[in-house]
């Protein structure tokens, strides 16, 4: 016969987390967080600061040459280009039979046309005639007004969130989800000069989908946080950081698979396309909503409901409900311990009640005098007497008759009852 366990069975994080069951303390360890935040941002400056962006000739300015690589390969055009004695040449493939460089503005003047002889070079390399390799020749002005919009773009792109947070929920709130898309645009930054990749207009695209993305993600987390704490001070059984992180472990799921069906793709078009296919033009904008996805979805979990109730405890009213659960929370035990106290009996509790003494009446005493042996008072009328010795009962004194009430026979010898309410002796009527 086998026996079947009755342990129950231990549920899985997964399990809890499809449930909103999960008590991750998020929210109390936001200095972890920050932390962390801190450390990868300042990677980013430091590589900033030494390496810079790699910008692409849209924003700098320059020439490219695009042509067919007729079954040769980027490092040869990259050689052709040292023999040309072009610094810093950009080669990429792009498609499955074409191949781009970009350089910086050469010159194209009569005496120095060196914009045709890497033109002409090219061509023989590649067996092809000098007018299948195109140029196209960008100038700086037209990249600087590229980094102009965009820089007027994401500043009107705040500008509104900000507004509408704040008018749709409140001001600290507007605060932290504007701290949150800073913190990831400066990762996506950081992360862009250290893998070395170019900021192209595609880049620019990328982050303003980003930044979308993010502000989506915080706002549902925020709206979640709003509901929870709702009259959260009359309540007055937890804190603003235990009722937001409550919050953000009813939302956790949902912001791990949304960020999940956004990344998958996104790192399909950065791994596969880019990595694996060879398609170059997929690199700047795949990396930037990879990079930005992935810092959202930890911006919103990790940085904007920490710094949102860091915010909100430094509120007068939010300080006092801080107080008042820490009161009653250190206070509980001992109010419990006095109950308990109380509910114990004491010994004097215990022991068995005295006996209560009530002295007898008048009456009473006078009938134990009467019947008691020896005694020469006579008992008081209606008293019966004790019995004598022969067992016999001593004759009675008659009953007291109250004016107007028939008479009872009592015991054989009392008088009949008569309707004119007096007795006559017993037998035939003469």
């Amino acid at each position: 016969m086998t026996s079947v366990s009755t342990t129950p069975r231990r549920e899985s994080v997964v399990a809890k987390l499809y449930r909103g069951d999960t008590r991750f303390n998020i929210v109390g360890r936001r200095k972890y967080w920050y932390a962390f935040s801190l450390t990868v941002i300042l990677i980013g400056m430091i590589s900033l600061g030494l390496r810079g962006f790699n910008l692409s000739i849209d924003f700098k300015g320059g020439d490219a040459f695009q042509f067919a690589a007729n079954g040769h390969t980027v490092s040869q055009a990259q050689d052709v280009m040292a023999g040309q004695h072009v610094q810093d040449p950009v080669v990429q493939k792009i498609g499955e039979d074409q191949i781009r460089v970009q350089t910086k503005v050469l010159p194209t003047s009569a005496s120095d046309d060196e914009v045709g002889n890497v033109q002409k070079a090219l061509a023989k390399e590649f067996g092809l005639q000098p007018t299948q390799v195109s140029v196209s020749s960008i100038g700086a002005s037209w990249g600087s007004q590229i980094t102009k919009k965009a820089i007027e773009g994401l500043i009107i792109f705040l500008v509104l969130t900000v507004l509408y947070i704040a008018v749709r929920f409140e001001g600290k709130m507007a605060a932290a989800a504007i701290i949150a898309l800073i913190h990831d645009l400066v990762i996506t930054a950081g992360i862009y000069s250290l893998v070395g990749f170019q900021v192209s207009p595609s880049t620019v695209i990328a982050l303003l989908t980003i930044l979308g993305f993010s502000l989506y993600d915080t706002i549902v987390v925020f709206d979640r946080v709003r509901e929870t704490t709702t009259d959260l001070n009359a309540r007055s059984n937890r804190t603003y950081t235990t009722a937001a992180n409550v919050a953000l472990n009813e939302t956790l799921m949902r912001s791990i698979n949304t960020s999940l069906i956004s990344l998958l793709p996104v790192a399909a078009l950065l791994f596969v396309g880019a990595g694996l296919l060879g398609a170059g033009s997929l690199e700047d904008l795949a990396l930037a909503q990879f990079v930005g996805l992935a810092a959202g979805a930890y911006s919103s979990l990790f940085i904007a409901t920490p710094l949102l109730a860091q915010f909100k405890e430094r509120e007068p009213a939010m300080r006092e409900l801080r107080k008042r659960v820490e009161f009653l929370a250190a206070h509980k035990p001992t109010a419990l311990h006095k109950e308990e106290a109380a509910a114990v009996p004491t010994p004097e509790a215990l022991a068995p009640p005295e006996p209560v003494t009530v002295p007898p009446s008048p009456a009473a005493e006078r009938a134990v005098a009467g019947d008691a042996p020896g005694s020469d008072t006579p008992p008081p009328p209606g008293v019966p007497t004790a019995r004598d010795e022969s067992g016999e009962e001593a004759d009675a004194a008659p009953p007291t008759r109250v004016p107007g009430s028939p008479m009872v026979r009592q015991g054989g010898h009392g008088r009949r009852k008569s309707k004119r309410g007096r007795g006559r002796p017993s037998g035939k009527r003469r």
